[in-house]
């Protein structure tokens, strides 16, 4: 499969003299979903930020489908969509301008702009609600506007960030559909998210992170291994790191 995110000895954080993250490295291929997973605080965030473009290494580097931001970030921010833990959405714009201004800045044709949108909108159960501004939304109902238009693009590489967050489980059950569904397109899909079973079920290898740094990684047999505990669940895994067992 094609290296789509290349993360490499990556050191970073928000002040030149209090890195948060050190020398991560991770990848994440064409045709895969990787589960960030980690403690709150523990640099996930952090990382996804760097990869997202919003903060420079302090040291290593990123790559999107070859390109780092510092070379073309017109190019590196065109190759991926985000889908946040909170809703980032204007208040003066209706959810149909929203997904008409995502189709806008993506370039996509109007016929693609069509089909994507009415299927996202049906899928959602969100057609009744187009032309309705996102502050008379339920919190779950926001998720779901950040959802549609990371889908509307369908890039190469997703950043999903805790999108299970005030979802009902109709809506976490499309959302997963969907993953898979791109995933066998070819995208890229870095999922961060504390619903350790829910990962364990549908991603393809995990990297484990603890104090900013990569505790585990890799498929789950190869993180047992790591661990010396050959049997153990994610969850299991997870709790052994943070308790600093590990």
């Amino acid at each position: 499969m094609p290296l789509l995110l290349h993360v490499q000895n990556l050191t970073g954080g928000y002040h030149a003299d209090h890195p948060v993250i050190h020398d991560i490295n991770l990848t994440v291929n064409s045709g895969e979903i990787v589960g960030l997973i980690g403690l709150n605080g523990a640099g996930k965030s952090t990382i996804l930020k760097h990869v997202l473009g919003l903060l420079d290494p302090l040291a290593g580097e990123i790559r999107v489908g070859g390109l780092t931001a510092q070379e073309d970030p017109v190019q590196f921010r065109s190759r991926i969509a985000y889908i946040p833990e909170t809703p980032k959405l204007y208040a003066e714009l209706t959810l149909r301008e929203h997904l008409e201004l995502t189709a806008m800045v993506w370039q996509l044709d109007s016929e693609a702009y069509k089909n994507r949108s009415e299927r996202l909108l049906e899928l959602f159960r969100m057609s009744d609600v187009l032309d309705r501004f996102p502050n008379s939304f339920s919190k779950g109902m926001q998720q779901k506007v950040m959802i549609l238009c990371a889908f509307l693009v369908e890039p190469a590489l997703f950043i999903v960030d805790e999108p299970f967050v005030g979802l009902d489980p109709l809506a976490i059950r499309s959302l997963l559909d969907l993953l898979l569904e791109m995933k066998s397109q070819g995208s890229a899909i870095l999922l961060s998210t504390h619903i350790l079973g829910m990962a364990e079920s549908y991603c393809d290898r995990f990297v484990l992170v603890n104090s900013g740094e990569v505790a585990l990684h890799g498929k789950l047999d190869d993180m047992r291994r790591q661990a010396g505990h050959p049997h153990d669940t994610l969850d299991e895994l997870f709790v052994r790191v943070a308790r600093g067992e590990l």
